[in-house]
């Protein structure tokens, strides 16, 4: 088989199923809304089961709906019937996907779901099944055709069980008015959560670590504590720990440009004065964001009443994820 029949192969899987999901459009109805407004008035979790390729779906549906602020978890049907029905509560609402609405392993769970009353959603292909017509809400995912040439492996069909949870999610985040930062709390160890959570405080030097001088220091004296201390450069601070100013590497070239002696300079002579600072409650992308606007490459950290209380170098950035 050339390369243009692939080609072709491949074109037509992916035109079955945009077809597949743009016939779901009309049926995100009144049965849709009403599958939300069971999800949100639900106390507990939203318990999602389904066998097979309908059971890979439904896991990351679960997944989706958990981490987009639907609390919800995965139970497999053939577990739930050895034990785990325990995990599912009369204040839970289940999600049961099955295509051909008839799966053994789940309609065998039907009567117990209705026995503790936990309201139970369906997505199947076949709204006059067992599952379709046992549920308190049918959403119907039927599709014209598999995009498998022998229209038998589910394709078209999952793809649009997955859409429908999708779309189910996404319409819960809105209503609940789900953040950005909601979804980092649920993503701590994404890029996203590593922007959104981590503050300056959690990354910054302090204690011995941090380089200070008095502003009656000499230049040289002042260059050995910024050596020492290797952030390329050293705050100057007053008796009451207030920042004056600060000297760093660019001011140091400025200095030796203009013939200055560093041996008997003062360092307030020469440092800028102020200079540029953050808070240890800000965000760390906020700090990132300063050190690329100004060009530079630490940033000394004071309280609200100019107080020095650390310093951040873009490597501590860099190593905590924020760049």
């Amino acid at each position: 088989m050339d390369a243009a029949k692939l080609q072709a192969l491949g074109r037509r899987a992916l035109e079955i199923e945009r077809d597949a999901l743009s016939a779901l459009l009309p049926r995100v109805d009144a049965s849709f809304a009403r599958a939300c407004e069971l999800m949100l008035a639900c106390n507990g979790r939203v318990v999602v089961t389904g066998m097979g390729k309908s059971g890979h779906i439904g896991s990351k549906i679960a997944a989706t709906l958990a981490s987009t602020g639907t609390p919800s978890f995965f139970v497999h049907p053939g577990e739930a019937s050895h034990g785990d029905l325990g995990m599912i509560t009369r204040q839970d609402v289940v999600l049961a996907i099955s295509y051909s609405g008839e799966t053994n392993e789940i309609i065998t769970l039907l009567p117990l779901f209705k026995r503790m009353s936990a309201p139970l959603i369906a997505m199947t292909g076949k709204p006059r099944s067992t599952l379709a017509t046992t549920a308190d809400v049918h959403l119907d995912v039927s599709v014209a055709m598999e995009a498998c040439p022998l229209n038998l492996a589910p394709t078209a069909s999952t793809t649009a069980t997955l859409a429908m949870g999708d779309a189910l999610a996404v319409a819960l985040l809105e209503a609940r008015g789900f953040t950005p930062e909601d979804f980092a709390m649920s993503h701590p160890g994404g890029s996203l959560g590593r922007r959104l959570l981590l503050k300056v405080s959690d990354v910054m030097h302090g204690g011995e670590r941090l380089p200070q001088v008095s502003p009656d220091t000499r230049l040289s004296d002042a260059l050995l504590e910024m050596s020492r201390k290797g952030f390329g450069l050293t705050a100057i601070v007053d008796e009451q720990q207030r920042v004056l100013g600060v000297f760093t590497d660019g001011d140091l070239r400025r200095v030796l440009d203009q013939g200055i002696d560093v041996r008997q300079a003062r360092v307030e002579q020469v440092m800028t004065r102020g200079g540029k600072t953050v808070r240890a409650d800000q965000l760390a992308a906020e700090a990132v964001a300063l050190m690329e606007k100004y060009k530079i490459t630490a940033l000394l950290i004071e309280d609200a009443a100019g107080h020095l209380k650390g310093v951040v170098h873009m490597h501590d950035l860099l190593r905590a994820g924020v760049v």
